[in-house]
Protein backbone atom coordinates (compact mmCIF):
# COMPACT_ATOMS: atom_id res chain seq x y z
CA UNK A 1 0.00 0.00 0.00
CA UNK A 2 1.48 3.35 -0.67
CA UNK A 3 -0.51 6.77 -0.29
CA UNK A 4 -1.70 8.33 -3.10
CA UNK A 5 0.20 11.72 -4.40
CA UNK A 6 -3.13 13.41 -3.35
CA UNK A 7 -3.06 12.77 0.46
CA UNK A 8 -0.19 15.68 1.09
CA UNK A 9 -1.99 18.49 1.35
CA UNK A 10 -0.39 22.02 1.41
CA UNK A 11 -1.37 22.28 5.17
CA UNK A 12 -1.72 19.09 6.90
CA UNK A 13 -4.75 18.87 8.97
CA UNK A 14 -6.75 16.38 10.90
CA UNK A 15 -9.45 16.73 8.32
CA UNK A 16 -6.91 16.07 5.66
CA UNK A 17 -6.21 12.38 7.58
CA UNK A 18 -9.69 11.59 7.18
CA UNK A 19 -10.03 12.50 3.60
CA UNK A 20 -7.49 10.02 2.46
CA UNK A 21 -9.32 7.55 0.33
CA UNK A 22 -10.83 4.16 2.80
CA UNK A 23 -9.18 6.34 6.29
CA UNK A 24 -12.92 7.17 7.65
CA UNK A 25 -14.49 3.63 6.98
CA UNK A 26 -10.92 1.82 8.44
CA UNK A 27 -10.31 3.95 11.56
CA UNK A 28 -14.29 3.77 12.13
CA UNK A 29 -14.66 0.52 12.20
CA UNK A 30 -11.37 -0.09 14.23
CA UNK A 31 -13.35 1.67 16.95
CA UNK A 32 -16.23 0.15 17.06
CA UNK A 33 -13.63 -2.89 17.71
CA UNK A 34 -11.90 -0.88 20.12
CA UNK A 35 -15.05 -0.25 22.17
CA UNK A 36 -14.60 -3.97 23.25
CA UNK A 37 -11.69 -3.02 25.50
CA UNK A 38 -13.73 -0.24 27.00
CA UNK A 39 -16.60 -2.31 28.28
CA UNK A 40 -15.17 -5.36 28.59
CA UNK A 41 -12.92 -5.03 32.24
CA UNK A 42 -15.78 -3.61 34.11
CA UNK A 43 -17.77 -5.45 32.87
CA UNK A 44 -16.13 -8.78 33.71
CA UNK A 45 -15.06 -7.25 37.39
CA UNK A 46 -19.26 -6.64 38.11
CA UNK A 47 -20.37 -10.05 36.35
CA UNK A 48 -18.00 -11.82 38.51
CA UNK A 49 -18.23 -10.59 41.82
CA UNK A 50 -22.33 -10.90 40.73
CA UNK A 51 -21.42 -14.68 40.41
CA UNK A 52 -19.21 -15.42 43.07
CA UNK A 53 -20.09 -12.87 45.71
CA UNK A 54 -16.63 -12.39 46.31
CA UNK A 55 -14.34 -9.02 45.57
CA UNK A 56 -11.07 -10.92 45.77
CA UNK A 57 -12.18 -13.31 43.33
CA UNK A 58 -13.62 -10.64 41.06
CA UNK A 59 -10.21 -8.57 41.17
CA UNK A 60 -8.12 -11.91 40.58
CA UNK A 61 -10.03 -13.10 37.48
CA UNK A 62 -9.89 -9.48 36.36
CA UNK A 63 -5.94 -9.60 36.73
CA UNK A 64 -5.80 -12.66 34.85
CA UNK A 65 -7.22 -11.51 32.33
CA UNK A 66 -5.62 -8.22 31.84
CA UNK A 67 -2.09 -10.03 32.31
CA UNK A 68 -2.87 -12.41 29.36
CA UNK A 69 -4.56 -9.60 27.05
CA UNK A 70 -1.16 -7.27 28.03
CA UNK A 71 1.59 -9.72 28.03
CA UNK A 72 0.73 -11.48 24.97
CA UNK A 73 -0.06 -8.58 22.80
CA UNK A 74 3.27 -8.99 20.81
CA UNK A 75 2.86 -12.42 20.18
CA UNK A 76 -1.02 -11.69 18.72
CA UNK A 77 1.13 -8.59 16.58
CA UNK A 78 3.68 -10.39 15.30
CA UNK A 79 0.49 -13.04 13.93
CA UNK A 80 -0.86 -9.84 12.10
CA UNK A 81 2.57 -8.96 10.92
CA UNK A 82 3.55 -12.63 9.64
CA UNK A 83 0.09 -13.57 8.45
CA UNK A 84 -1.82 -10.30 7.59
CA UNK A 85 -4.16 -8.72 9.11
CA UNK A 86 -7.31 -9.79 7.53
CA UNK A 87 -5.51 -13.72 8.13
CA UNK A 88 -4.37 -12.87 11.81
CA UNK A 89 -7.28 -10.63 13.23
CA UNK A 90 -11.04 -11.96 12.77
CA UNK A 91 -10.09 -15.90 13.69
CA UNK A 92 -8.82 -13.83 17.35
CA UNK A 93 -11.75 -11.77 16.80
CA UNK A 94 -14.16 -14.82 16.76
CA UNK A 95 -12.21 -16.80 19.62
CA UNK A 96 -12.24 -14.16 22.02
CA UNK A 97 -15.85 -12.72 21.50
CA UNK A 98 -17.03 -17.07 21.97
CA UNK A 99 -15.01 -16.85 25.06
CA UNK A 100 -16.46 -13.41 26.51
CA UNK A 101 -19.93 -15.16 25.58
CA UNK A 102 -18.78 -17.79 27.88
CA UNK A 103 -17.97 -15.98 30.94
CA UNK A 104 -21.35 -14.28 30.15
CA UNK A 105 -23.14 -17.87 30.52
CA UNK A 106 -20.70 -18.73 33.87
CA UNK A 107 -21.61 -15.63 35.28
CA UNK A 108 -24.84 -14.95 34.15
CA UNK A 109 -26.33 -16.22 37.84
CA UNK A 110 -24.35 -17.12 40.98
CA UNK A 111 -22.82 -20.97 41.80
CA UNK A 112 -19.75 -20.84 38.89
CA UNK A 113 -16.50 -22.03 40.23
CA UNK A 114 -13.86 -19.69 40.49
CA UNK A 115 -11.31 -21.51 38.96
CA UNK A 116 -13.72 -21.74 35.79
CA UNK A 117 -14.22 -18.14 35.31
CA UNK A 118 -10.60 -17.42 35.53
CA UNK A 119 -9.50 -19.98 33.59
CA UNK A 120 -12.40 -18.74 30.56
CA UNK A 121 -10.66 -14.97 31.68
CA UNK A 122 -7.19 -15.67 30.47
CA UNK A 123 -7.92 -18.08 27.29
CA UNK A 124 -10.19 -14.39 26.37
CA UNK A 125 -7.20 -12.58 27.17
CA UNK A 126 -5.20 -14.50 25.11
CA UNK A 127 -6.73 -14.14 22.16
CA UNK A 128 -7.84 -10.56 22.15
CA UNK A 129 -7.56 -9.49 18.04
CA UNK A 130 -4.67 -6.11 18.31
CA UNK A 131 -7.07 -3.72 17.28
CA UNK A 132 -4.79 -0.21 18.13
CA UNK A 133 -1.47 -1.68 17.15
CA UNK A 134 -2.51 -2.78 13.64
CA UNK A 135 -4.52 0.61 12.96
CA UNK A 136 -1.41 2.59 13.65
CA UNK A 137 0.19 0.51 11.12
CA UNK A 138 -2.22 0.99 8.79
CA UNK A 139 -1.85 4.84 9.13
CA UNK A 140 2.03 3.94 8.47
CA UNK A 141 0.67 2.60 5.08
CA UNK A 142 -2.20 5.12 4.01
CA UNK A 143 0.14 8.54 4.83
CA UNK A 144 3.58 8.83 3.31
CA UNK A 145 3.56 12.34 4.76
CA UNK A 146 5.09 12.33 8.19
CA UNK A 147 3.28 15.59 9.74
CA UNK A 148 0.37 13.76 8.61
CA UNK A 149 0.78 10.84 10.09
CA UNK A 150 1.68 12.39 13.20
CA UNK A 151 -2.16 14.22 13.06
CA UNK A 152 -3.39 10.43 12.54
CA UNK A 153 -1.52 8.96 15.36
CA UNK A 154 -2.76 11.92 17.58
CA UNK A 155 -5.90 11.44 16.51
CA UNK A 156 -6.05 7.84 17.11
CA UNK A 157 -4.76 8.53 20.43
CA UNK A 158 -7.14 11.17 21.80
CA UNK A 159 -10.33 8.48 20.28
CA UNK A 160 -8.82 6.02 22.30
CA UNK A 161 -8.75 7.98 25.29
CA UNK A 162 -12.52 8.74 24.84
CA UNK A 163 -13.31 4.89 24.46
CA UNK A 164 -11.68 4.46 27.43
CA UNK A 165 -13.87 6.85 29.39
CA UNK A 166 -17.22 5.88 27.29
CA UNK A 167 -16.94 1.92 27.60
CA UNK A 168 -17.57 2.16 31.28
CA UNK A 169 -20.17 4.96 31.12
CA UNK A 170 -22.11 2.50 28.81
CA UNK A 171 -21.42 -0.45 30.93
CA UNK A 172 -22.75 1.71 33.94
CA UNK A 173 -25.97 2.50 31.29
CA UNK A 174 -26.37 -1.07 30.68
CA UNK A 175 -26.28 -2.53 34.47
CA UNK A 176 -28.77 -0.44 34.96
CA UNK A 177 -31.30 -2.19 33.11
CA UNK A 178 -30.25 -5.65 32.89
CA UNK A 179 -27.51 -8.46 34.04
CA UNK A 180 -23.60 -7.25 34.45
CA UNK A 181 -22.91 -9.63 32.52
CA UNK A 182 -24.86 -8.63 29.35
CA UNK A 183 -21.84 -6.25 29.16
CA UNK A 184 -19.22 -8.78 28.08
CA UNK A 185 -21.80 -10.05 25.55
CA UNK A 186 -22.17 -6.48 24.06
CA UNK A 187 -18.33 -6.27 24.66
CA UNK A 188 -18.16 -9.74 21.61
CA UNK A 189 -20.55 -8.20 19.59
CA UNK A 190 -18.53 -4.88 19.40
CA UNK A 191 -15.03 -6.81 18.86
CA UNK A 192 -16.16 -9.08 16.43
CA UNK A 193 -18.67 -6.99 14.50
CA UNK A 194 -15.91 -3.93 14.31
CA UNK A 195 -12.99 -6.58 13.39
CA UNK A 196 -14.89 -8.11 10.85
CA UNK A 197 -15.69 -4.53 8.95
CA UNK A 198 -12.04 -3.23 9.67
CA UNK A 199 -10.38 -6.92 7.90
CA UNK A 200 -12.05 -6.07 4.76
CA UNK A 201 -11.18 -2.55 4.67
CA UNK A 202 -9.84 -2.25 0.87
CA UNK A 203 -6.57 -1.04 2.67
CA UNK A 204 -5.65 -4.24 4.43
CA UNK A 205 -3.65 -6.53 2.52
CA UNK A 206 -1.88 -9.83 3.06
CA UNK A 207 1.65 -10.15 5.02
CA UNK A 208 4.22 -7.61 3.79
CA UNK A 209 7.36 -9.05 2.97
CA UNK A 210 10.38 -8.75 5.28
CA UNK A 211 12.81 -6.29 4.47
CA UNK A 212 16.95 -6.61 5.62
CA UNK A 213 17.63 -4.39 8.68
CA UNK A 214 13.96 -5.10 9.79
CA UNK A 215 13.04 -6.72 13.44
CA UNK A 216 14.20 -10.32 13.82
CA UNK A 217 12.43 -12.52 16.49
CA UNK A 218 12.83 -11.50 19.83
CA UNK A 219 12.39 -7.97 19.32
CA UNK A 220 12.67 -4.91 16.98
CA UNK A 221 15.39 -2.79 17.25
CA UNK A 222 15.25 1.04 18.37
CA UNK A 223 12.67 0.25 20.45
CA UNK A 224 13.79 0.95 24.03
CA UNK A 225 13.10 4.91 24.71
CA UNK A 226 9.51 4.08 23.58
CA UNK A 227 8.75 1.44 25.52
CA UNK A 228 10.66 2.53 28.39
CA UNK A 229 8.49 6.24 28.14
CA UNK A 230 5.52 4.18 27.75
CA UNK A 231 6.25 2.19 30.76
CA UNK A 232 6.72 5.25 33.00
CA UNK A 233 3.90 7.04 31.43
CA UNK A 234 1.28 3.88 32.62
CA UNK A 235 3.11 3.77 36.04
CA UNK A 236 3.04 7.65 36.41
CA UNK A 237 -1.11 7.31 35.40
CA UNK A 238 -2.06 4.72 37.41
CA UNK A 239 -0.14 5.37 40.39
CA UNK A 240 -1.86 9.11 40.24
CA UNK A 241 -5.59 7.76 40.32
CA UNK A 242 -4.73 6.45 43.50
CA UNK A 243 -2.78 9.52 44.64
CA UNK A 244 -5.96 11.43 43.48
CA UNK A 245 -8.32 9.43 45.78
CA UNK A 246 -5.95 9.96 48.76
CA UNK A 247 -6.07 13.42 48.56
CA UNK A 248 -9.55 14.32 48.05
CA UNK A 249 -9.97 11.53 51.05
CA UNK A 250 -7.58 13.81 53.31
CA UNK A 251 -8.76 18.01 51.77
CA UNK A 252 -12.78 17.18 51.65
CA UNK A 253 -13.56 13.37 52.82
CA UNK A 254 -15.79 13.19 49.69
CA UNK A 255 -14.94 10.80 47.44
CA UNK A 256 -17.63 11.41 44.92
CA UNK A 257 -15.25 14.28 43.70
CA UNK A 258 -13.06 11.59 42.31
CA UNK A 259 -14.08 11.11 38.92
CA UNK A 260 -14.33 14.85 38.36
CA UNK A 261 -10.48 15.36 39.38
CA UNK A 262 -10.00 12.05 36.99
CA UNK A 263 -11.93 13.39 34.35
CA UNK A 264 -9.68 16.62 34.32
CA UNK A 265 -6.83 14.63 33.84
CA UNK A 266 -8.89 12.60 31.08
CA UNK A 267 -9.33 15.89 29.25
CA UNK A 268 -5.99 17.40 29.86
CA UNK A 269 -5.04 14.20 27.90
CA UNK A 270 -7.10 14.87 24.67
CA UNK A 271 -6.73 18.56 24.52
CA UNK A 272 -2.78 18.36 24.88
CA UNK A 273 -3.30 15.20 21.99
CA UNK A 274 -4.69 17.79 19.46
CA UNK A 275 -2.47 20.31 20.09
CA UNK A 276 0.78 17.96 19.68
CA UNK A 277 -0.78 16.72 16.31
CA UNK A 278 -1.65 20.21 15.52
CA UNK A 279 2.02 21.82 15.90
CA UNK A 280 4.43 21.32 13.84
CA UNK A 281 7.68 20.55 15.95
CA UNK A 282 11.22 21.23 14.82
CA UNK A 283 12.72 18.95 17.68
CA UNK A 284 13.71 15.44 16.77
CA UNK A 285 11.08 12.38 17.79
CA UNK A 286 13.46 11.21 20.75
CA UNK A 287 13.70 14.94 22.46
CA UNK A 288 9.82 15.25 21.91
CA UNK A 289 9.38 11.70 23.72
CA UNK A 290 11.90 12.77 26.07
CA UNK A 291 10.61 16.29 27.49
CA UNK A 292 6.90 15.15 27.15
CA UNK A 293 7.65 13.05 30.20
CA UNK A 294 10.13 15.41 32.04
CA UNK A 295 6.95 17.96 31.85
CA UNK A 296 4.57 14.83 32.82
CA UNK A 297 6.89 13.65 36.23
CA UNK A 298 7.49 17.86 37.19
CA UNK A 299 3.25 18.57 37.17
CA UNK A 300 2.81 15.51 38.99
CA UNK A 301 5.55 16.07 41.62
CA UNK A 302 3.80 19.30 41.77
CA UNK A 303 0.28 18.20 41.80
CA UNK A 304 1.26 16.99 45.52
CA UNK A 305 1.57 20.68 46.79
CA UNK A 306 -1.79 21.60 45.68
CA UNK A 307 -3.96 23.17 48.56
CA UNK A 308 -7.25 22.13 47.53
CA UNK A 309 -9.27 19.95 45.34
CA UNK A 310 -9.68 22.50 42.68
CA UNK A 311 -6.50 23.22 42.42
CA UNK A 312 -5.69 19.44 42.33
CA UNK A 313 -8.20 19.25 39.57
CA UNK A 314 -6.02 22.09 38.00
CA UNK A 315 -2.98 20.47 38.17
CA UNK A 316 -4.57 17.19 36.72
CA UNK A 317 -5.48 19.11 33.98
CA UNK A 318 -2.31 20.26 33.18
CA UNK A 319 -0.84 16.78 33.84
CA UNK A 320 -2.87 15.10 31.21
CA UNK A 321 -1.79 17.62 28.39
CA UNK A 322 1.43 15.64 28.48
CA UNK A 323 0.16 11.89 28.42
CA UNK A 324 -1.47 11.78 25.03
CA UNK A 325 1.64 13.67 23.27
CA UNK A 326 4.19 11.15 25.48
CA UNK A 327 2.50 8.39 24.06
CA UNK A 328 1.87 9.25 20.64
CA UNK A 329 5.14 10.47 20.62
CA UNK A 330 6.18 7.06 21.78
CA UNK A 331 4.10 4.93 18.92
CA UNK A 332 5.59 7.32 16.21
CA UNK A 333 9.13 6.36 17.22
CA UNK A 334 8.22 2.55 17.58
CA UNK A 335 6.97 3.18 13.86
CA UNK A 336 10.06 4.52 12.87
CA UNK A 337 12.26 2.45 14.25
CA UNK A 338 10.45 -0.81 12.79
CA UNK A 339 10.61 -2.10 8.95
CA UNK A 340 7.23 -2.08 8.06
CA UNK A 341 6.94 -5.89 8.22
CA UNK A 342 7.36 -5.42 11.77
CA UNK A 343 5.20 -2.24 12.46
CA UNK A 344 2.21 -3.81 14.37
CA UNK A 345 4.49 -5.88 17.00
CA UNK A 346 6.49 -2.38 17.53
CA UNK A 347 3.63 -0.50 18.35
CA UNK A 348 2.15 -3.98 20.11
CA UNK A 349 5.53 -3.62 22.49
CA UNK A 350 4.66 0.12 23.40
CA UNK A 351 1.17 -0.84 24.06
CA UNK A 352 2.39 -3.70 26.39
CA UNK A 353 4.64 -0.89 27.97
CA UNK A 354 1.65 1.45 29.03
CA UNK A 355 -0.41 -1.19 29.97
CA UNK A 356 2.20 -3.02 31.67
CA UNK A 357 3.11 -0.12 34.02
CA UNK A 358 -0.54 1.02 34.77
CA UNK A 359 -0.80 -2.43 35.94
CA UNK A 360 1.78 -2.15 38.70
CA UNK A 361 1.38 1.02 38.98
CA UNK A 362 -1.13 0.88 41.27
CA UNK A 363 0.46 -1.47 43.49
CA UNK A 364 3.64 0.72 43.74
CA UNK A 365 2.07 3.67 44.67
CA UNK A 366 -0.65 1.74 47.35
CA UNK A 367 2.85 0.46 49.14
CA UNK A 368 4.12 3.81 49.35
CA UNK A 369 0.85 5.48 50.56
CA UNK A 370 0.88 3.31 53.89
CA UNK A 371 4.52 4.68 54.83
CA UNK A 372 4.63 7.95 52.87
CA UNK A 373 3.52 11.59 53.67
CA UNK A 374 1.01 12.44 50.40
CA UNK A 375 3.41 14.81 48.83
CA UNK A 376 6.48 12.63 48.49
CA UNK A 377 4.01 9.98 47.59
CA UNK A 378 3.02 12.47 44.28
CA UNK A 379 7.28 13.57 44.09
CA UNK A 380 8.16 9.52 43.55
CA UNK A 381 5.16 8.99 41.26
CA UNK A 382 6.23 11.97 38.89
CA UNK A 383 9.81 10.32 39.40
CA UNK A 384 8.98 7.52 37.33
CA UNK A 385 8.62 9.21 34.41
CA UNK A 386 11.59 11.20 34.97
CA UNK A 387 13.63 8.61 35.18
CA UNK A 388 11.82 6.94 32.13
CA UNK A 389 13.16 10.15 30.31
CA UNK A 390 16.90 9.67 31.23
CA UNK A 391 16.74 6.12 30.62
CA UNK A 392 15.48 7.05 26.78
CA UNK A 393 18.08 9.28 26.05
CA UNK A 394 20.36 7.43 27.17
CA UNK A 395 19.38 4.50 25.80
CA UNK A 396 17.33 5.55 22.75
CA UNK A 397 20.28 8.50 21.19
CA UNK A 398 22.23 5.31 20.03
CA UNK A 399 19.48 4.17 17.66
CA UNK A 400 17.34 6.98 16.77
CA UNK A 401 16.29 6.79 13.57
CA UNK A 402 16.83 9.54 10.84
CA UNK A 403 13.25 10.45 10.11
CA UNK A 404 11.60 12.50 13.26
Amino acid sequence: MSAPASARPAAPSYAAVLRVPHARRTFATALVGRLSYGTVPLSLLLATQRATGSYAASGAVLSLYGAAVVFLTPARASLADRHGARRALLPLAVAHGGLLCVLAALTWRPGAPVPLIGGAAVLAGACAPPLGPTMRAVWSDLLADPHLLRRAYSLDGVAEELLFVSGPALVGLLVAWTRPASGLLLGALLLVAGTAAFVTSPVMTGPRPRTEGGGRRGGVRGLAAPVVVAAGTGLAISGVELLVLAHVGRDSGDTDLVPWVLGALSVGSALGGLANGAIEWRRPALSRLAAFAVALGLTIAAAGLAPGVLTLTVAMTCAGAFIAPALTTAYLLADESAAASDRTRAGAWVNMAVNAGSSAGGLTTGALLGHLPLPLCFALTGATALASAGVALVGGSRTEPARA
